[in-house]
């Protein structure tokens, strides 16, 4: 019997169009193919302090009920957050992530030949929600090391943008913009464009980086995340603050059962475990100031850090930074760098207690050597 040659699938001329690439190579990946593990894992912005012990207890007592799916409405989350936050649940939407929620709200609104803006260098997961629904991406560059968010409001009044996406703090340069300053962007956006205000770590940020909530301002959608400042970033819960009916446009496109219900239980006894949370924010911020040492012990400058982790600049350009990064890496310290000129003349390394700093400490030194030949 002969059968006819097999059809390959038959994608859509957009994914067709699209390169075979990860915005992120994992550790786990670098370690399969290395044949060894790392002795610190400072590079994938991770909370090294972990998770509330309640929220611990709280995931491995709902393992017995995984068999369920969860709540596909998230409702005890949404109710938490939206006290926690002085606003309803008709203003918060639960996600996989900022990371799942970035390309929910990019199908949303985002058609093929739609302009959105961000900055060159930026989060790059946001890029690729935007490439993968054939928006067409303007990016304006940072200003020293911070988001310009000037430059991205002259950008998008200039190509029409549907969306801005600015995070505060950044990353990955840690840097961060007062509340002010971005009261000021959202007063001074364009007609129809939507502030998409990513603000990952902004737990772990001095007071007063974060506007004033208002949910029902149609200009702005703002992204939180239990991965950064509470330790869960295994679980994959993140949310989203905005007004009414953006938010329940949600429910045309999400994945109902995206967040299991093990992460749901977890999210909810991490919120209201606001004593780990301090602890956390004063062991990151004492975890900086060690860096910021062990930077210039060895000639580097340690950049102003609003995150949980610390951009060194290296002294030179991206050639050399990269040598460090693989003389680092080499030595089983695992850190990443940004990606784009002239900020890739920097490493970026993550807070960690002592024993990841003493590995750091003891390894960059080595590696400085190394890079300089």
């Amino acid at each position: 019997m002969t059968h006819s040659p097999s059809t390959p699938p038959r994608f859509t001329a957009l994914a067709d169009s699209l390169p075979a690439t990860v915005p992120f190579v994992g550790p786990e990946t670098q370690e399969r193919a290395r044949g060894r593990t790392f002795a610190a894992r400072l590079g994938a912005n991770e909370n090294l302090f972990g998770p509330s012990p309640q929220a611990i207890t709280a995931m491995a007592a709902t393992a017995q009920d995984v068999w369920m799916y969860g709540d596909p409405e998230n409702y005890d989350l949404r109710a938490a957050l939206a006290l926690h936050h002085g606003v309803t649940p008709d203003h918060i939407v639960v996600g996989e992530g900022i990371d799942g929620l970035l390309g929910y709200l990019v199908r949303l609104l985002v058609a093929r030949g739609d302009a959105v803006v961000t900055s060159d260098g930026a989060y790059p997961t946001f890029n690729f929600h935007v490439a993968g629904f054939g928006g067409s991406l303007h990016k304006v560059p940072f200003r020293g090391d911070h988001e310009d968010p000037e430059a991205l409001i002259g950008k998008a009044a200039e190509v029409s943008a549907k969306l801005i996406y600015l995070a505060n703090p950044d990353n990955p340069m840690g840097s961060h913009h007062p509340a002010t300053t971005l009261t000021a962007m959202i007063d001074a956006l364009p007609d129809g464009t939507l502030l998409v205000l990513d603000e990952a770590y902004v737990e772990l940020a001095p007071e007063g980086t974060a506007p004033a909530l208002t949910p029902d301002d149609p200009r702005v959608i703002r992204m939180r995340t239990f991965s950064k400042g509470y330790g869960m970033a295994g679980a994959r819960v993140g949310y989203a603050i905005g007004a009414a009916p953006l938010i329940a446009a949600f429910n045309k496109v999400r994945n109902h059962f995206g967040v299991g219900r093990i992460a749901q239980a977890g999210a909810l006894a991490a919120l209201a475990d606001t004593a780990h949370l301090a602890w956390v924010r004063a062991q990151v911020a004492a975890s900086r100031a060690v860096l910021a040492q062990i930077a210039a012990a060895n000639g580097l400058v340690a950049l102003p850090s609003a995150t949980n982790f610390v951009t060194m600049d290296c002294g030179a350009d991206g050639v050399f930074a990269r040598r460090v990064l693989a003389a680092l890496i080499a030595r089983d310290i695992f850190v990443r760098m940004p990606f784009v000129a002239p900020q890739d003349r920097c490493i970026r390394v993550g807070a960690g207690g002592a024993a990841a700093m003493a590995a750091f400490a003891a390894a960059l030194p080595q590696a400085l050597a190394q890079a300089r030949g």
